[in-house]
């Protein structure tokens, strides 16, 4: 139980994000006792994952967050010694702002389906600078998940936060209290609605797409996984390297990315990594195939060719390109889709380092050098949570703590104090960034990350195959901007329903989310209201629901920016921008030789059969080698490797 809390640890970690989650399973492996922590009520953090009802739970928190006073917590001031001092910790995560929800999505109830208008362009819904404090989406209880779809409403419908009266007539438009934001849909009032009318078949004309109302969505819901952060796996990066040395990967499951693709002159086309990929493409002429093959090769062992782009050093990759003579269609696959690099910001050098690490991901696992995990990128954290309470470690969510208790003399932090009013002791204290308070952090400068999360209909690029996962970079039309990333995921990677895609949009931040991102999901999509007019051609997919919101990046923060943090006080970053998650590999590796400067970071688990406890009888005969636990598993052995770590690659 929470309340009888032992009070010696080792470390304690505030926080369940993907570099606090690899900390706590190094420690714990490491013979450390681990207490790990979490103010929220699920794992992840800014890294999490969450069902579609989840998500609306999580939105709701917003606004309740924002207005609820403070809580009366057990005091502990009197708990502080006379040669002791507190450290107050934040009350409210405030990584999240300008939360907008979108519905474009029919509503259908009892088969009828009334056509709705999309969103106004300029909805009242108010830009928060609070957190939305989500409520796990496997806590929901089954109560509030079948309000959610007998309804038919919004789901968040259930009383409301300025307790207005919803209803839903045809001929009225409907103001729906949702998730604390006001949001407008508009029926047709002048009685046309959807007709089933005899259709003669007629080869001419193509077939309707296959129409999707929200109630779908809301009733299918636990079928969706949604990422607050996007990201990839890379083949070879450091992460897939430490599942497999771990044996953390027996936890979780992958895909291959199956397409790279490229946005260019207002087409979508999809660009050829390996080399069949290559000869293989029906875009590139015979005479490209040749450039791109001759430039890739080179990219490949660049360092041992200084003289080819040492003159370019102080150039930018795109205009290193333009000496290569390479087509403009070439230059733009290699700049936005291999090396996935701006015009403005890439150097000669990082470009050509992105190729490289491009290339050398191809082929390990798949013909693109990306995974991405089953049920969502939250499961990773889960998954080095996992191998920490397996050693030992204590978990605890709901779990606030008021503050640091920090020793005058030495200047080291103590122990903490929880929302109980538990002291709690430990040697080393590692604590998400979310939990410094204002004071702390006030001579810090973030930066934000604009994230757009759409459900849609159809793929961006439609082929054969329908179970297609995609990686698509929008380049920036303003000089200056940021070239925006798009995931786009199936319902094969158990993250949104069948007949439906889950697309992700992620870029710096310059203004809102919505204001960053809006532009390029008019360029791909079509709100669903609209996707009935002009049915002959519909070249884009259709909206059904999209939300729009801004995560602080603090990646790019040193520990001096923070004010007064005692010496064993360690902090992790949140996500950051980029398409890996090298940067909280590295953040977490670098932390704990800090910390355990003698240890192995995260060494590969005994093997069962070699553990003995006291009292057991060890055999007489000396163990064989197949009894010897490997801890370097060769790259070479591709998906052998991953199989044999516990994973299931699927394909």
């Amino acid at each position: 139980m929470a309340n009888s809390l032992p009070t010696e640890f080792d470390v304690i970690v505030m926080g369940t994000g993907l570099p606090e989650s690899i900390l706590a399973a190094a420690c714990s492996r490491s013979g450390q006792r681990v207490l790990h922590l979490d103010s929220r009520s699920y794992y992840g953090g800014n890294w999490a994952s969450f069902s579609f009802p989840g998500l609306l739970s999580w939105l709701k928190e917003h606004q309740q967050n924002s207005d609820t006073g403070e809580e009366s917590p057990a005091a502990w001031q009197d708990m502080i010694h006379e040669t002791e001092e507190a450290i107050p910790l934040c009350k409210k995560d405030e990584t999240i702002q300008h939360a907008e929800v979108f519905c474009y999505a029919s509503q259908g109830m009892d088969g009828n389906i009334e056509e709705l208008g999309a969103l106004q362009k300029n909805p009242s819904c108010v830009a928060s600078s609070t957190l939305i404090k989500p409520l796990d989406s496997a806590c929901l209880s089954e109560e509030t998940h079948s309000s959610h779809i007998t309804s038919y409403e919004v789901p968040t419908q259930d009383t409301p936060k300025n307790n207005e009266e919803i209803t839903d007539t045809a001929e009225t438009s409907v103001k729906e209290e949702y998730c604390g934001y006001d949001t407008y849909k508009h029926t047709v009032s002048d009685g046309t609605k959807d007709e089933i009318k005899p259709v003669l078949e007629d080869n001419s004309v193509p077939p309707k797409r296959k129409r999707i109302a929200y109630s779908q969505i809301v009733k299918e819901g636990r079928r969706f996984n949604i990422d607050l952060s996007s990201k990839l796996l890379y083949s070879q990066g450091l992460l897939i390297d430490l599942l497999i040395k771990s044996n953390v990967s027996r936890y979780a499951e992958f895909k291959n990315v199956t397409r790279i693709l490229a946005f260019r002159e207002g087409k979508v086309e999809q660009v050829p990594c390996s080399r069949a990929d290559v000869f293989n493409s029906k875009e590139l002429t015979m005479v490209e195939k040749r450039m791109l093959m001759k430039f890739l090769t080179f990219c490949l062992d660049y360092e041992q060719h200084p003289e080819e782009y040492q003159a370019f050093t102080q150039c930018s990759f795109s205009e290193y390109l333009k000496t290569k003579n390479l087509t403009p269609s070439l230059q733009h696959f290699i700049l936005h889709s291999i090396a996935m690099m701006s015009e403005s910001s890439c150097t000669t050098v990082d470009g050509l380092k992105a190729t490289k690490t491009f290339l050398q991901c191809l082929g390990r696992f798949g013909n693109t050098p990306f995974l991405f995990p089953l049920y969502g990128q939250g499961e990773i954290p889960q998954c080095f949570c996992r191998m920490c309470a397996v050693f030992g470690g204590i978990y605890c969510l709901r779990h606030k703590v008021q503050c640091l208790v920090v020793d005058r003399e030495s200047g080291r932090c103590k122990a903490i104090i929880d929302h109980l009013g538990q002291r709690i002791n430990a040697k080393y204290f590692i604590v998400e960034d979310s939990y410094l308070s204002e004071e702390t952090c006030s001579s810090v400068q973030y930066k934000q990350i604009s994230r757009a999360v759409l459900i849609t209909d159809q793929s961006v690029l439609k082929t054969d195959s329908d179970q297609q996962i995609s990686i698509l970079i929008v380049p920036p039309v303003e000089p200056g901007a940021y070239a925006v990333r798009i995931i786009e995921l199936c319902s094969s990677t158990m993250t949104c329903m069948k007949d439906t895609y889950l697309v992700h949009l992620t870029c710096s931040s310059s203004k809102t989310a919505r204001e960053d991102l809006e532009s390029v999901v008019k360029k791909l999509f079509t709100p669903y209201s609209e996707t009935e007019v002009d049915n002959e051609e519909l070249p884009k997919p259709g909206l059904l629901w999209a939300l729009y919101f801004n995560m602080r990046d603090s990646s790019g923060v040193s520990r001096s920016s923070y004010n007064g943090l005692p010496p064993n006080v360690y902090v992790c970053t949140g996500p950051d921008s980029g398409l890996g998650s090298e940067h909280a590999v590295k953040q977490a590796e670098t932390l704990f030789h800090e910390i355990f400067p003698s240890e192995e970071f995260c060494p590969p688990p005994p093997n069962p059969e070699d553990i003995f406890f006291d009292g057991d009888e060890k055999p007489s005969e000396p163990l064989g080698t197949n009894n010897i636990v490997m801890a370097k598993l060769e790259s070479s052995e591709g998906s052998k490797n991953l199989e044999s770590s516990g994973k299931h690659l699927q394909n």
